[in-house]
C-alpha cells in the first residue's frame, strides 16, 4: 500500500551518508516512500542508491545527467508527489543535519497547517559544532531576511513538509530560482500569500562526512536575489 507521504532527497556525492539516513529513516518511519533525485554523482552515490531500490521497492530515485541544482531537484520531487496523489511530501537533505525522527512531528504539526518548516532558531546551540564562518553566515541571512521582508521563518532550510491538498502547486513553484534561494523564496512566497506556516525546533549539528556545496558564488546570488525580492514586495 502506498504512503500518503513521499520523502524526496537531493543527493550529489553523498556515498558516505546514503546509509546512514536510509537506516534511520527506517528507523523512525518504515512506510514511508522515499525518492532520490541524484543529480550525476561520481562517488558511488548512484550505486548504493539502486541497491537500496533492489531492496525496500519503497525506495525510488530519479538520475539527473549534470548538476541542476537543489531548488530544481526540490521542485521535481514535489512535482512529482502532486502526479502520483501524494497528500504530503517531505523534503530533507542526505548530508546527516537534518534527523529523520522530526518527520513524525512534522505530520502531527501539519493537521493544522499548510506546511511545516525545521527552524534553528528556536533553541539556543542548535547550531553547536559549526565553525564560526558558517555560523555568522547563517545568522546574517536570517536577520536579513527577517528585517527586509519581515518573516521570522527560518527559510533558508530544505527540511519541510508541504500538505499538497492544501497548497497549490504553482504556489510553490513560483520561486524562479534552481539552487538555495529557492528555500527562502518559496517560504516567503507561500507566508505572502496567506498560507498557514507552522515551524518545528531542531538541532542541526555540522556535517561529518563529505563537504557542503554551497559556494561563494551561491552566498553573492541569494544576497542579490534578497535585494531583489525586497525591493519588489516591499517598495514597489
Amino acid at each position: 500500500m502506498k504512503s500518503k507521504t513521499l520523502l524526496v532527497i537531493p543527493t550529489l556525492n553523498e556515498f558516505g551518508n546514503i546509509q546512514k539516513i536510509y537506516k534511520k529513516i527506517q528507523n523512525s518511519n518504515k512506510k514511508i516512500d522515499i525518492l532520490f533525485i541524484d543529480d550525476n554523482s561520481f562517488d558511488g552515490t548512484k550505486e548504493v542508491i539502486i541497491n537500496l531500490k533492489n531492496k525496500n521497492k519503497k525506495v525510488n530515485y530519479i538520475f539527473r545527467e549534470k548538476k541542476l541544482g537543489i531548488g530544481s531537484a526540490h521542485k521535481v520531487g514535489i512535482k512529482l508527489a502532486k502526479k502520483k496523489n501524494y497528500r504530503y511530501v517531505c523534503t530533507m537533505d542526505c548530508d546527516g543535519t537534518h534527523d529523520p525522527r522530526h518527520i513524525k512531528k512534522m505530520l502531527d504539526k501539519i493537521k493544522n497547517s499548510d506546511l511545516v518548516i525545521s527552524n534553528r532558531f528556536l533553541k539556543k546551540n542548535s547550531l553547536k559544532g559549526w565553525d564560526l564562518k558558517r555560523r555568522i553566515i547563517t545568522k546574517l541571512r536570517y536577520y536579513l531576511v527577517w528585517i527586509l521582508l519581515g518573516t521570522k521563518l527560518d527559510g533558508s532550510g530544505g527540511f519541510r513538509l508541504y500538505d499538497l491538498k492544501k497548497i497549490k502547486l504553482n504556489d510553490i513553484l513560483e520561486s524562479q530560482d534552481n539552487n538555495y534561494n529557492f528555500f527562502w523564496q518559496s517560504a516567503f512566497l507561500l507566508e505572502y500569500k496567506k498560507y498557514i506556516i507552522s515551524e518545528i525546533p531542531i538541532d542541526l549539528p555540522n556535517r561529518v562526512i563529505g563537504s557542503s556545496k554551497m559556494k561563494f558564488k551561491d552566498i553573492i546570488s541569494g544576497f542579490l536575489n534578497l535585494i531583489n525580492f525586497f525591493i519588489r514586495y516591499k517598495l514597489l
